[in-house]
């Protein structure tokens, strides 16, 4: 089974009054004291904060949009009213701090966050729980936990670092990136030591040792720790058990979900009970799918399709460029074909997102070697795989440029563009080269606005 989340009766215990954010407080405490009482009520908490992946805040809509639109990956195209001002804005940085998307990723994250000071808060003070069951959580708590402060310190820079619940009257105050980071490099270190290599069938999809020390790795890179970070990947394709599955268009769609290069996935169920993706109706062009509406956004630019070589697998996989239309006439436009799925009704789709997988490990580890013969045997892994020639120190361009370039074709609208370009101090370049018709160079920044919701009651905070 892969489905892990109880998003019912986590709906219950965990929503309610709307208040401003960031309280960094579950939504509501109606019931906190009297419901933590044994482990099943943390496993119910717990399956909350995963539910809360699957929000627009989060992986359902708002990570792509910041990650990938904000990027030289994808754009908007040319609508730019309703809905798509958004998009629009954020792809040619012209949003300000009242951005419905830059807002709905903060609060939805911190959500996450909020549940999971909880219960890592309480998890101590309740007997009758085994050390085994106890860590487990734990362990799974600090992932979740510091994924979504990962993604907003890349996001926002200095954030709030709430490791405890809030508590009304608290002051809450701005931490440096650099200091989050170096918190969840020590919360990740202990959480890995909790989990498991792998879960039980019935419990796909969570957080095993694998996904912790991916996001440490990530985390020890930004940071400039390559040499930690090798240490960690080494480990990865050491003893965590993981391997590329040998054609790279098995890695797509609802029958290839939490395969052998998968590390980690947030799990969507179609079904109608409100746990289904958008991404197949988001990101397909057409207008008259079997399953509704297609928006056809998060655009591949040209630029990104033209630096596909012909024989390159991981085109056709990846991404189109032509759809035929209601009228049966061929229409030019691209786009995203990785979550494309035949979803019973419209954005309720089985496809899950995968957050990591082994081929981001490869390079990550060639990244962290840096330029040897070693870490060329890592990257044409993955070209191997994906029908390319094998590069090497005497290829055209610096290692910089093509690992950079590597990452790009091989982890396409999976999120990671943005914080690539940001570790590899590439972003003016990369977006003024790709964009430089809808992008003026003087408006490029690394940063995103604070919401202004957050600044207005949080007069200490100094916005972005």
């Amino acid at each position: 089974m892969k489905k892990i989340y109880l998003l019912l009766i986590a709906v219950i215990l965990f929503s309610g009054c709307e208040s401003d954010f960031t309280d960094l407080a579950p939504i509501s405490n109606r019931n906190e004291a009297d419901f933590f009482r044994n482990s099943d009520d943390f496993l119910v908490a717990l399956n909350a904060s995963y539910a809360g992946l699957q929000e627009e805040g989060v992986y359902g809509r708002s990570y792509w949009v910041l990650f990938e639109m904000r990027s030289d990956n994808t754009d908007q195209g040319p609508d730019a009213t309703g809905l798509a001002r958004q998009y629009t804005e954020i792809n040619q940085f012209t949003e300000g701090p009242l951005n419905e998307q830059v807002d709905a990723a903060w609060s939805a994250s911190y959500r996450v966050i909020a549940n999971c000071n909880v219960i890592l808060s309480r998890i101590e003070n309740v007997d009758g729980i085994s050390d085994d069951v106890r860590n487990g959580i734990k362990g799974e708590a600090l992932f979740l936990r510091s994924l979504m402060y990962y993604h907003l310190a890349v996001a926002f820079g200095n954030i709030p670092l709430q490791l405890v619940p809030f508590v009304p009257g608290d002051e809450l105050n701005q931490t440096s990136a650099n200091d989050v980071y170096q918190q969840l490099i020590s919360d990740l270190t202990e959480a890995e030591a909790y989990l498991p290599i792998a879960q039980s069938a019935a419990n796909k999809g969570k957080a095993t040792k694998g996904a912790v020390a991916t996001l440490l790795a990530k985390v020890q890179l930004t940071t400039g720790q390559n040499s930690q970070a090798e240490t960690t990947l080494r480990r990865i394709v050491g003893s965590y058990n993981y391997s590329l599955v040998p054609d790279y268009a098995s890695l797509w769609g609802v029958a290839n979900e939490n395969n052998s290069e998968s590390i980690f996935e947030v799990q969507f169920l179609s079904g109608g009970i409100g746990q289904g993706s958008s991404l197949t109706n988001e990101f397909s062009p057409s207008g008259d799918l079997q399953t509704g509406q297609g928006f056809g956004r998060n655009r591949p630019t040209d630029a990104l399709r033209g630096l596909f070589e012909s024989e390159d697998s991981r085109f056709n996989s990846s991404m189109g460029t032509s759809y035929i239309n209601s009228s049966g006439e061929e229409v030019s436009q691209n786009y995203i074909k990785k979550f494309f799925s035949n979803p019973p009704t419209e954005n309720d789709s089985d496809n899950n997102f995968v957050v990591f997988r082994y081929a981001d490990v490869l390079l990550m580890l060639a990244e962290a070697i840096g330029e040897s013969d070693e870490s060329y045997s890592f990257i044409n892994q993955v070209r191997t795989r994906a029908g390319l020639s094998p590069i090497n120190s005497s290829s055209p361009g610096s290692f910089k440029e093509k690992l950079l370039k590597e990452r790009q074709l091989e982890l396409a609208f999976e999120n990671h563009r943005w914080a690539d370009l940001k570790r590899f101090n590439m972003v003016s370049e990369k977006l003024t080269e790709a964009e430089s018709e809808v992008i003026n160079a003087t408006d490029i920044r690394d940063l995103f606005f604070i919401p202004q919701r957050e600044m207005d009651i949080n007069p200490n905070f100094t916005q972005n």
